[in-house]
């Protein structure tokens, strides 16, 4: 899949299904957030997404199996290579801490009552800030989810 850039980057870009509100598309987005969310060029966040899916890492448990070389030999192949190693690391830490707080994205969503405290529950991850966690929330919006 080929990236192009647009001003504002949505799930369907993507290829990613939010308003199928499978898991798996839920942690994929959660994931492209996290890679859309340094100060790199979009086009590398989006080539570097794509060569997470081509090679399987777009769940916790891939992220973790991969391992930190993985992970820095793939942000590599997108071109994510100013901040490959922190990003590695920062991935590897977001998967450990997201399997052993909530294992699933249901059980997450689940626990925030409204918008607020859902943003306030996904900054508590590395590297997810205000920002990440509003486009986040804002493209679960886009595709049907309701929060209060």
């Amino acid at each position: 899949m080929e990236y192009k850039r647009k001003e504002r980057i949505t799930a369907k870009d993507l290829g990613i299904d939010l308003a199928s509100k499978k898991e798996e598309e839920v942690f994929k987005w959660f994931l492209a957030c996290l890679l859309f969310s340094k100060p790199i060029q979009q086009e590398v966040a989006g080539r570097t997404y794509f060569e997470f899916e081509k090679e399987g890492l777009t769940s916790p448990d891939a992220i973790l199996q991969a391992g930190w070389d993985q992970l820095v030999k793939v942000l590599d192949r997108g071109h994510y290579v100013r901040y490959d190693e922190s990003t590695a690391t920062k991935l590897l830490e977001v998967a450990q801490e997201f399997k052993e707080k909530y294992g699933t994205m249901t059980n997450l969503l689940k626990q925030a009552k409204s918008v607020n405290e859902l943003s306030k529950l996904l900054q508590k991850f590395k590297g997810v800030g205000p920002k990440t966690a509003q486009i986040f929330i804002r493209g679960l919006r886009q595709n049907g989810w309701e929060f209060k």
